[in-house]
Formats: C-alpha cells, sequence, structure tokens
C-alpha cells in the first residue's frame, strides 16, 4: 500500500499550505483528499507534487506493505 504521510510533513517543512497547493499550484481538493485517505493518485499528480515541493518522490509517497 502507498501512503503519503510524508506529503503532509514535507509541506510542512516547505511553508506550503493545502489553501497554497490549490489556488496558486492548480491541485484539486479532490486529489487531496485522496491523498489524505492514501487512495490512488496519478502519477502525473505526484510528478506535479514534487515539482512544486522540489523534492523527491520518497518525500512524497511511501510504499507499506500490508499484511496478510
Amino acid at each position: 500500500m502507498i501512503i503519503y504521510t510524508k506529503l503532509w510533513e514535507t509541506l510542512k517543512k516547505r511553508g506550503i499550505s493545502q489553501y497554497k497547493l490549490i489556488n496558486t499550484y492548480g491541485i484539486s481538493t479532490g486529489q487531496l483528499d485522496r491523498l489524505r485517505k492514501n487512495e490512488s493518485v496519478s502519477t502525473n499528480t505526484l510528478d506535479k507534487l514534487c515539482d512544486i515541493l522540489d523534492c523527491e518522490l520518497c518525500d512524497v509517497a511511501e510504499y507499506v506493505k500490508s499484511e496478510h
């Protein structure tokens, strides 16, 4: 499972609010909601977030092995 906990930490470190992501960078509220719920998002969205935050994918997303 891919989780986006690191995204919120990176946003805080960079001083970028969710409001700014929506209103300045055009990230939709729906995409942010999907990220909050650790649901699937497009690689295009992840690429855009990494560009906005000037970071690597590992600063936004993390793979966690699910227990079965």
